[in-house]
C-alpha cells in the first residue's frame, strides 16, 4: 500500500501544479494513473474462444503460458486465442485445468510475449483501488475500475467445493470478463476475475494472485493439481473433559467421522464412521 500511496501522491502533486482547481487535479491524477496501468497491462490480456462462448485470459510468461478460468476452457483440449494487439486467432492447447479453484493454464504458440506480473496479495487492503481488464461480450480491452470490497471471502466453485480467500470487488464484470486480470495501480495482477452474482450489482469475485501463482506452477509442471485427500465426511464435535483427561488429549474437540469413501485413504487406514480425529500427521 505504501508504494500505491506514493504513486497516487506523485500524480496529485503533478496535477496540482498544472491545474488551479484541486478537484479537477485529483480526477486528472486518477485518470492518468488508470491510463498508465491499462497501457502497461493490456498487451498481456487475451481473448479466449471456445466455440460460441468465450472469456478472457492474461499472459504470465514470455513463452506463452497464460492464465484463464477453468470454466472458460471446460471440455476442450484447445481454444482460440486473440492477443489484444493482434487480429489473427490462433489455437492454444489447454495445459491443465483446476475446477477446484476455477483456474486453467493455456499455452500460446508464440515467444517474446509481454507478460503481466503477479502481485503479492498478502498486503491487499479493503478499499484499495483496482482495475479490471478483459473482453466482455467480445469487446476487446474493456476497462472498468473499482475497489477491493472485501478479502478472505469463500466462493462455491462449479464443482461444489469452496474456493477460499477470494477477493470481492465492485469493479463491473460482465460475461466474457472471466479469466481476465484484476490489477492494482502499479499494473500488477492481484487476481483472476472469476464470477459475478446474478441479479446483484457491484458484487464480483477474483481468485487471488497467490493462489493463481501456486496453481499455475503445478499445472505447468504436472498438468494437474495434487491435493491431500482423506476420503471422509465429518463434523466438528466436542470431547468431554473426563475423556480428555483419561486419554491425555491436547485438544477438547475433534472431527467426528460421518462417512468413509470406499477404498479411499481413510478406509485403507482403518477409520470407521463414529471415530473422532484429534490430530493429523502428529
Amino acid at each position: 500500500m505504501a508504494g500505491t500511496a506514493q504513486l497516487v501522491a506523485s500524480e496529485v502533486r503533478e496535477a496540482l501544479k498544472a491545474d488551479t482547481d484541486p478537484a479537477s487535479a485529483l480526477l486528472d491524477a486518477y485518470s492518468q494513473a488508470v491510463i498508465r496501468v491499462v497501457e502497461r497491462v493490456s498487451p498481456s490480456v487475451i481473448n479466449v474462444r471456445r466455440g460460441r462462448s468465450g472469456g478472457s485470459g492474461v499472459i504470465v510468461t514470455p513463452d506463452g503460458y497464460a492464465l484463464t478460468n477453468a470454466h472458460v476452457v471446460e471440455g476442450v483440449r484447445d481454444v482460440g486465442v486473440t492477443i489484444t494487439n493482434g487480429t489473427d486467432e490462433m489455437r492454444a492447447p489447454v495445459v491443465g485445468s483446476d475446477p477446484a479453484t476455477d483456474l486453467a493454464v493455456i499455452r500460446i504458440p508464440r515467444s517474446g510475449l509481454q507478460a503481466a506480473e503477479l502481485a503479492d496479495t498478502e498486503t491487499l487492503r479493503v478499499g484499495q483501488l483496482v482495475i479490471a481488464i478483459g473482453d466482455p461480450l467480445g469487446f476487446h480491452s474493456t476497462v472498468t475500475t473499482g475497489v477491493v470490497s472485501a478479502v478472505g471471502r469463500s466462493l462455491r466453485g462449479r464443482d461444489g467445493r469452496l474456493i477460499e480467500n477470494v477477493i470481492q470487488t465492485d469493479a463491473a464484470l460482465n460475461p466474457g470478463n472471466s479469466g481476465g486480470p484484476l490489477v492494482d495501480t502499479h499494473g500488477k495482477v492481484i487476481g483472476i476475475n472469476t464470477a459475478i452474482i446474478p441479479m446483484a450489482q457491484g458484487i464480483c469475485f477474483a481468485i487471488p494472485a497467490a493462489t493463481a501463482r501456486l496453481v499455475a506452477g503445478m499445472l505447468i509442471r504436472d498438468g494437474r493439481v495434487r491435493r491431500a485427500y482423506l476420503g471422509i465426511s465429518g463434523a466438528p464435535t466436542p470431547i468431554g473433559r473426563q475423556l480428555v483427561a483419561e486419554l491425555g488429549l491436547a485438544a477438547s474437540g475433534g472431527i467426528r467421522v460421518l462417512e468413509i469413501v470406499e477404498r479411499g485413504p481413510a478406509a485403507r487406514a482403518g477409520l470407521e464412521p463414529g471415530d473422532i480425529l484429534v490430530a493429523l500427521d502428529g
